[in-house]
């Protein structure tokens, strides 16, 4: 799926285009969501068109969505961004709405959260983005912004995690700070 078009007003063979790459990814992926059904996850996916999008937002900013689970409290199934590296188009994002108003020079074009929602997807937690590293190695050589606590945000501050020396690394900087190579990483209940 072509990166450059908002995927907002995708018609129903691209819609169909879009199942046809996600069910490959989960066949070719199985292992991240061992025990679901294509079935289960195509009827859930056809029975909600709001999130067929979301997901298509997902795929054309770089996320390469796939199934890694079933929700403990919902039962949905748990859609991540599964791409080696962050998502190429949702880096150079300052944290927050807050962090982008106050920076007074050099703003980025966005913020994470407000592209999150947005694309219709939430950020990952840190614990989700540690659950994502347990099953194979990401952002080797990029870095995600996840979802603060409200008790860190109030200090001014944000964390990112990404994994180097075989290790996966919580960190914090200020929230208004934004480089080439930190985007987010995000997820969606279907």
């Amino acid at each position: 799926m072509k990166t450059t078009k908002s995927s907002k007003n995708k018609s129903e063979p691209e819609l169909n285009d879009l199942l046809a790459v996600l069910k490959e990814r989960f066949e070719k992926n199985s292992d991240r969501h061992k025990g679901i059904t294509w079935n289960s996850v195509a009827g859930r996916l056809k029975a909600s068109t709001k999130k067929l999008i979301a997901l298509a937002e997902m795929e054309r900013t770089g996320g390469e969505p796939d199934v890694v689970g079933i929700d403990k409290k919902s039962g949905a199934i748990l859609f991540y961004d599964c791409s080696a590296e962050t998502p190429s188009g949702r880096r150079s994002l300052c944290y927050d709405r807050e962090a982008l108003d106050g920076r007074k020079e050099h703003k980025p074009k966005n913020s994470a959260c407000d592209m999150a929602y947005e694309l219709g997807i939430e950020l990952l937690t840190e614990d989700e983005y540690l659950a994502l590293q347990q099953s194979e190695e990401f952002d080797l050589k990029t870095s995600s912004w996840v979802l603060t606590p409200p008790d860190i945000r109030k200090l001014g501050g944000a964390i990112f995690c990404d994994r180097r020396f075989g290790r996966v690394f919580t960190y914090h900087n200020g929230a208004e700070s934004y480089y080439a190579s930190r985007g987010f990483r995000g997820k969606l209940l279907v």
